[in-house]
């Protein structure tokens, strides 16, 4: 008898040791369920993140831009572009580096694009999104300095 009772405390052990198929499947679809309702509304909000990243990024850009303008007494040229900003493009007045950093590219990777005069007088920064086109919606919209 005291065999077959330690026999079955030991089966009670062994069955309680692990998972079972059954419950490691039902795990799995739960988990699998969970990344399939949330993963598109964390994808949503990446967009304008990013969005809000360039805005930002050229608001710092225009901010340094106008303390060149009181230095220098003119924007950058489009051919100086925002180097200008930190190496001196030979402009007499001029007090910088206007940024502490090397021009970032924007949040997709691409390059802005300065232009001055722009659209709307003094300058223009424009960064055309995702896809690097001027033009777009969604993820490819441009983000522009005069509509900020």
């Amino acid at each position: 008898m005291v065999t077959n009772s330690a026999q079955r405390r030991a089966r009670g052990r062994n069955r309680q040791a692990g998972f079972t198929l059954m419950e490691l499947l039902v795990v799995l679809v739960i988990v699998g369920l969970l990344a399939a309702f949330v993963g598109p509304i964390l994808y949503q909000r990446i967009s304008p993140a990013k969005q809000t990243a360039a805005r930002a990024q050229i608001e710092g850009f225009t901010t340094a831009l106008d303390t060149y303008l009181i230095d220098v007494g003119q924007y950058p040229t489009t051919e100086q572009g925002l180097t200008a900003l930190r190496r001196n493009p030979g402009a007499g007045g001029w007090n910088g580096p206007y940024l502490r950093k090397e021009i970032p590219a924007d949040p997709w990777g691409n390059l802005y694009v300065y232009r001055a005069p722009g659209r709307s007088g003094g300058f223009e920064i424009v960064s055309f999104g995702a896809d690097g086109l001027e033009g777009g919606s969604g993820d490819a919209a441009d983000v522009e300095s005069w509509q900020n």
